[in-house]
């Protein structure tokens, strides 16, 4: 990533989403408004517990990639149950390019949680989504999407 920070340290991960919320206003009207929408929502980036809609320790469940050629994606993340409320689901519309690089071994996570997730413009008007999770990197170019919490209506706009 180019702003986030996830680093593995002795005893765990260091996050630090500050650079990112530092140029996020110098870029966010270059960003389409389904991701302008999803990165500038005021607790995505909020570390606490507090925060039922802070993206850290999601745990991603499930990846839905259609059979023809439409060109979308879909990324299911269930809650962390001392955190999360409900769930998340991102749909991307214009993909590109998606991929998952594996670059750690935490072989003692049952499953892959986020530590944080960045979303900048890409020079065709659409953007490039990264999600740092505790094994790896989900990387998605894209036009746009649609990022829906599990206690929002399934047919509300967002």
């Amino acid at each position: 990533m180019k702003y986030v920070t996830t680093d593995w340290q002795e005893h765990g991960f260091y996050v630090d989403p500050r650079a990112y919320l530092a140029e996020l206003p110098h870029f966010q009207d270059h960003l389409p408004p389904g991701a302008r929408e999803f990165s500038c929502e005021p607790s995505h980036y909020a570390l606490g517990h507090g925060s039922r809609r802070c993206v850290k320790d999601l745990e991603l469940s499930g990846i839905h990639v259609p059979t023809d050629k439409s060109g979308g994606l879909t990324l299911e993340f269930a809650p962390n149950q001392w955190k999360h409320v409900s769930g998340l689901r991102i749909s991307y519309s214009g993909v590109t390019h998606f991929s998952i690089d594996y670059d750690r071994a935490i072989d003692w996570m049952l499953v892959d949680t986020v530590l944080l997730d960045e979303i900048l413009p890409d020079g065709d008007g659409g953007c490039v989504h990264e999600i740092a999770l505790t094994d790896a990197t989900v990387t998605v170019r894209c036009q746009d999407l649609r990022s829906v919490w599990g206690d929002e209506r399934t047919d509300s706009a967002r």
